[in-house]
């Protein structure tokens, strides 16, 4: 199977890329490296380096009539994981407009060549979905963007699917710049033996999951979409989270009972709590976790 993989550079999408290539299949990458590396490269992927909301290139994508895939082509795949995003709420307070052109241009731009093309498309959409959506410009364009994939289900009828990431962490997380996840943010300071800075009463609580745990929801979902079995997971919103929540003081102290933490101010925009109490990704999909957050952190963080 041929596979586009978008954000392919970056966290979630490198490891989805590392599955894929290991199942066997042919995988591309688009990616326009605001968050993503080049040392997440993977042997054996294609990668382009492309800002999927220029529409200059997807007019150039859809004129193309090269025979191989070229830096203004995208030849036909199988289907699209649309992983690309900037992710993230509080980057959002202050670059609100780049935000907008990254996961709602660019989700429609993909739809379109989707849809022109007929490829089943999996949608990686946020748990934020259950809150507030004008909270913050990163839940609110994430939101936009689920509408705009089904109302390309609905309209053309194109094979959707969206898969919801609660709290990703793991291999090749972020863990410096303004797009870590708190996860991110503990493993440097760990390592740099600082104390782990808690934002407001360190009480909000989060449902962690690990990315290979994402990566499976995400490759049951496409094998399915992608076959005969489409009729069952077509427009449908899968909730990928582990099951279970926790403080972020009890995830603090799971670094070590001891070991120094640093509470700073609250951050605005952000829900007090997460969890996936949702069921149908292990009805429809077999879906289940495996790894949980705290034996992470003992295993991968304590010496």
């Amino acid at each position: 199977m041929r596979v586009l993989v978008t954000g392919g550079a970056g966290f979630i999408g490198t490891n989805l890329i590392k599955r894929l290539l290991s199942d066997g299949h042919e995988v591309i990458s688009v990616d326009n490296y605001s968050t993503g590396k080049y040392e997440n490269h993977q042997k054996g992927c294609d990668y382009y380096r492309r800002d999927l909301s220029d529409s200059h290139w997807w007019s150039l994508v859809n004129e193309c009539l090269c025979e191989v895939t070229c830096e203004c082509n995208i030849k036909p795949v199988d289907i699209v994981y649309h992983m690309a995003a900037l992710a993230r709420i509080q980057p959002s307070f202050n670059t609100p407009m780049e935000t907008f052109q990254a996961n709602v241009v660019a989700t429609q731009r993909i739809l379109e060549w989707s849809r022109l093309n007929n490829t089943p498309i999996i949608y990686a959409g946020s748990s934020t979905m259950h809150g507030d959506h004008t909270l913050n410009p990163y839940t609110f364009c994430k939101w936009q963007s689920e509408e705009l994939v089904m109302l390309y289900n609905k309209i053309w009828k194109l094979p959707v699917s969206i898969c919801r990431f609660y709290n990703v962490y793991g291999p090749h997380q972020l863990v410096e710049g303004t797009y870590c996840t708190v996860i991110g943010v503990f493993e440097r300071l760990y390592r740099e033996g600082k104390p782990l800075t808690i934002t407001g009463d360190g009480e909000q609580r989060r449902d962690f999951t690990y990315v290979d745990d994402i990566v499976d929801g995400l490759i049951r979902c496409g094998s399915m979409l992608e076959s005969n079995m489409s009729h069952k997971v077509n427009g449908q919103y899968f909730e990928l989270g582990y099951g279970k929540n926790y403080s972020i003081n009890e995830i603090a102290k799971a670094f070590g009972k001891n070991y120094p933490t640093k509470y700073i101010d609250a951050r605005p925009g952000e829900m007090r709590e997460t969890l996936n109490t949702d069921t149908k990704a292990k009805e429809l999909l077999g879906w289940k976790p495996k790894n949980d957050i705290i034996k992470y952190i003992q295993k991968n963080y304590i010496s």
